[in-house]
């Protein structure tokens, strides 16, 4: 240990840059577009552009097949036996005010959660099933391959959305975006509890809930009278049909509530907590499932619009929007409003959000930051095998290019001196090896990026909470800054703020190896921090000094952390 450090601010918050309150697209990552998307099978890879001609090519075929289905006597007595709707007792009819409401509110946010979750997927626009997001172990990606010939960041694999189709459009703009998907979600999930209360406090469960097994031949029944363009009776002001039943069952009941299930498991937070089941369901695992979801959504959203234009537009328009059971104007006047609003929304997101993010950001955080906080009570506890080490770790962030860093490398980092001060009781400062004599905590755990690959390292270091021991931060301390060799990607000193009680969570460690060899200056030698109820940004590279402090507000530009700053994340981040 060394000389003990008198200044109560440590040196480097002078080299903390201030920030746009809006993204500055001429010191924004430059847009990349990629490819279009494309799943594999077995080795080949597949243009999803193929399932329109696929999907035209199947009504071609399907539509005179299905009516000469019709024709055989078999078939036309099963129709007849199962019409298409259960005749089981009903007791209540049409679409009540609150049910409309919610129909309209629900499909307002879900084209938001839609498109941002889309822009959150263009920052890693890769899917595996694996956990360890080896580059060419995808099954869905909309990027080329990988290069093999030089390093590839998460950041450089990044691709740009149209502004008109991801929120807000701009490439690694997934700052913005979570706080539109996370706050959307988070109203989207009351709006959801609300209809299920309302929907078994009254009769209107009975519309999409099976009573009877006959829903299934009714399903089957219902389809191929569907496909062959001779339509069953319309009865939906007081039953849906069994297919119509089994679509809107799936999609309340088991999409919706996976879809928020596959989302929290993505969370460092909770999957770093739950033992064997965020083992089992793993971050990529779960991602894919997400995604998966999504499409499912899009499906059945795609054909209930299309059913509702071609089985009768006024009628449908009126029982959805007007309350009303019959083919006057009142239910296509009030939906065309209801249009107006959401393309107008639709149209002003992107620039909305790209003018007023740091807006976005605090309105994000005044929604939804509170909650995401809950989950850093949790101390993390999940390790894993060394079996499980990942044979890829993507690398991230911007490198340090300084003398000083550059000569430290040189020498294996020889002279190196971690500073730590601010608001303790001992300053300390100390060399690599001083951190190798004390106390060394070992652990194998799962990394979780805010783009959205995850890999597993065993990782070996000083347990911050010694640290703490050694500085004894005082009664005012309350955040743990701590503070990079490297710039951010928009200049400026790189830095990340902890609250001091993710310092003394058990498996929170200053990592000086990783799997079982010194850390490489390319994952954050000599020194880096493991938080793992946190995504990776917080976990800072390349450590020079730490500094504990009362309030983080004077520290760039006061939001707690460089991409908290520069790229409006949000400084609680175990979600």
């Amino acid at each position: 240990m060394g000389k003990a450090m008198n200044d109560s601010f440590d040196p480097l918050e002078a080299q903390l840059t201030h920030a746009d309150d809006r993204v500055n697209l001429s010191h924004w990552l430059p847009p990349q577009w990629g490819v279009t998307p494309r799943v594999r099978i077995g080795g080949r890879w597949f243009n999803l552009l193929w399932l329109i001609p696929l999907g035209l090519a199947f009504l071609i075929t399907g539509i005179p097949a299905a009516q000469e289905l019709r024709g055989l006597p078999a078939v036309a007595r099963f129709i007849a036996r199962y019409p298409g709707q259960a005749t089981v007792p009903i007791e209540y009819s049409g679409f009540p005010a609150w049910l409309r409401w919610q129909h309209v509110f629900n499909l307002f946010l879900m084209f938001f959660i839609i498109r941002a979750g889309l822009q959150i997927l263009a920052d890693h626009p890769r899917l595996y099933w694996n956990r360890d997001c080896t580059p060419g172990t995808e099954w869905f990606r909309f990027q080329h391959e990988v290069p093999g010939d030089r390093i590839w960041t998460a950041k450089d694999d990044a691709v740009t959305l149209p502004g008109w189709l991801g929120i807000p459009g701009v490439r690694h703009s997934i700052g913005l975006a979570r706080w539109w998907h996370f706050s959307c979600d988070l109203l989207w999930t009351l709006n959801g509890l609300i209809f299920y209360v309302m929907l078994f406090t009254t009769h209107q469960w009975q519309r999409i809930v099976p009573r009877t097994w006959t829903v299934f031949p009714n399903a089957l029944s219902t389809a191929i009278q569907y496909l062959s363009l001779r339509f069953p009776a319309e009865e939906s002001w007081v039953r849906y049909n069994g297919l119509q039943l089994l679509a809107y069952f799936v999609t309340v009941f088991i999409a919706a509530p996976a879809a928020i299930a596959t989302g929290l498991m993505q969370a460092p937070a909770i999957s770093n907590k739950l033992g064997w089941l965020g083992r089992t369901l793993h971050r990529q695992a779960a991602r894919s499932l997400h995604f998966l979801i999504l499409c499912w959504f899009i499906f059945f959203i795609f054909m209930h619009v299309t059913m509702v234009f071609v089985t009768g537009l006024a009628p449908n328009l009126n029982h959805m929007f007007a309350g009303v059971n019959g083919g006057g104007p009142e239910g296509l006047i009030i939906f065309a409003l209801a249009m107006i609003v959401l393309a107008i929304a639709w149209a002003l997101a992107t620039p909305l959000t790209l003018n007023h993010a740091r807006a976005v950001q605090k309105t994000g955080e005044f929604m939804i930051g509170w909650l995401k906080g809950f989950a850093e009570w949790w101390d993390p506890s999940s390790q894993y095998s060394e079996s499980d080490i990942s044979p890829h770790f993507w690398p991230n962030g911007t490198m340090p290019a300084s003398d000083e860093f550059n000569a430290l490398a040189a020498r294996g980092f020889a002279g190196y001196k971690l500073r730590v001060d601010g608001l303790v009781e001992n300053p300390c400062e100390f060399s690599l090896d001083d951190l190798k004599t004390m106390p060394r905590q070992e652990q194998i755990t799962c990394h979780f990026c805010i783009q959205g690959w995850s890999g597993v390292a065993k990782w070996g270091g000083v347990p911050m909470r010694h640290i703490i021991e050694l500085v004894k931060p005082l009664a005012a301390a309350r955040y743990a800054v701590f503070y990079s060799f490297a710039e951010g990607a928009d200049g400026g000193r790189y830095y990340d703020v902890h609250k001091l009680e993710n310092m003394r969570h058990q498996l929170t460690i200053l990592a000086y190896a990783m799997n079982g060899h010194p850390v490489s200056v390319l994952h954050g030698a000599p020194l880096r921090l493991r938080c793992e109820n946190e995504l990776g940004f917080k976990q800072v590279k390349w450590i020079t000094a730490i500094e504990f402090v009362a309030d983080f507000t004077r520290l760039g530009a006061g939001q707690g952390g460089y991409n908290e700053d520069h790229e409006f994340y949000g400084y609680r981040m175990p979600i």
